[in-house]
């Protein structure tokens, strides 16, 4: 008889941006020396949606817990790659204070919009085969990181850790536009092309969120929770529960599960740290939710 190990999602409450990361990371590190060894190159990937308000943007703290972290397993290469939807890369870094953490560790530092790229295929708004440009730099890697920000979204209800890697992978502005096809499409190309390059592991400072008009112009939640797994489809979907969301309406949650390319049922998740119902706290959605659930 097999048995199947469910995955785990560590789950804390956080005082901060730092501290909150680093005990969530601290639960799952032997998951993470285990999935790093021999591994020759890391990209921790940052979401930068917003390269002015540090609301929509992942803190610089909580890089520097997962860099701390990594570095205590892992002496090779790190790239910091991003591809800012609006703005350029240098602005962000400048901005948001990741300056001296990229002196600190030597990193080396790829604007994912102005990367070499290969082709993907995902659908457009009538589910007619398109292709899309997709960072060669983040699909070569060995080992990616997505370090996100929980957030409300205007098109497929929350923006979590695999989202961040789909459309910040997105080589041009154009590209991260394009992707918008429709309620349908976009979350059928978010699956189709995270299933591709998942992370292998996952961040989520929850320190403070995002609700409401997101995933750039919302309002802030004191939410104080962080999140951290190897398991991005399953830490996603704790953390749309805590948001106060159905993991399975988000609809690229959905396909990914429906497809095994990760578990989003909650019955089949162990959480480790902290109950999900000792830290809920429902989101306000974007106005445009109830038109969003037309994804289904």
């Amino acid at each position: 008889m097999t048995t199947t190990t469910k995955p785990v999602v560590a789950l804390e409450k956080s005082q901060g941006h730092f501290e909150g990361t680093m005990k969530a990371l601290k639960l799952v590190e032997d998951k993470i020396s285990k999935g790093i060894k021999r591994k020759k190159k890391v990209l921790i990937k940052p979401n930068f949606v917003s390269t002015h308000r540090q609301l929509a943007a992942t803190h610089v703290d909580s890089v520097k817990a997962i860099l701390q972290i990594l570095s205590q397993h892992y002496d090779g290469e790190i790239i910091l790659g991003e591809g800012p939807a609006m703005g350029s890369l240098d602005d962000a870094i400048k901005n948001f204070g990741y300056e001296p953490l990229i002196e600190e560790y030597g990193l080396k530092v790829v604007d994912l919009n102005k990367d070499i790229y290969v082709e993907l295929d995902g659908l457009d708004s009538k589910l007619e085969l398109m292709k899309f440009k997709v960072s060669k730099t983040l699909l070569d890697c060995d080992y990616l990181v997505s370090a996100a920000v929980p957030k409300t979204h205007d098109t497929v209800i929350a923006t979590l850790s695999i989202k961040n890697i789909v459309v910040g992978s997105l080589v041009s502005a154009s590209e991260k536009q394009k992707i918008h096809q429709g309620y349908k499409a976009i979350n059928l190309n978010i699956a189709r092309i995270g299933q591709r390059r998942m992370p292998d592991l996952a961040v989520l400072d929850g320190f403070i969120g995002m609700e409401g008009e997101g995933p750039e112009n919302g309002d802030p939640v004191p939410l104080h929770v962080s999140s951290a797994s190897i398991h991005p489809v399953s830490l996603d979907t704790v953390m749309a529960k805590v948001m106060g969301f159905e993991p399975l309406d988000i609809g690229y949650l959905s396909h990914l599960n429906e497809w095994g390319a990760g578990v989003a049922k909650l019955s089949e998740i162990t959480v480790v740290g902290q109950p999900i119902t000792e830290v809920t706290r429902k989101f306000k959605p974007h106005s445009t939710y109830k038109d969003q659930l037309n994804w289904k």
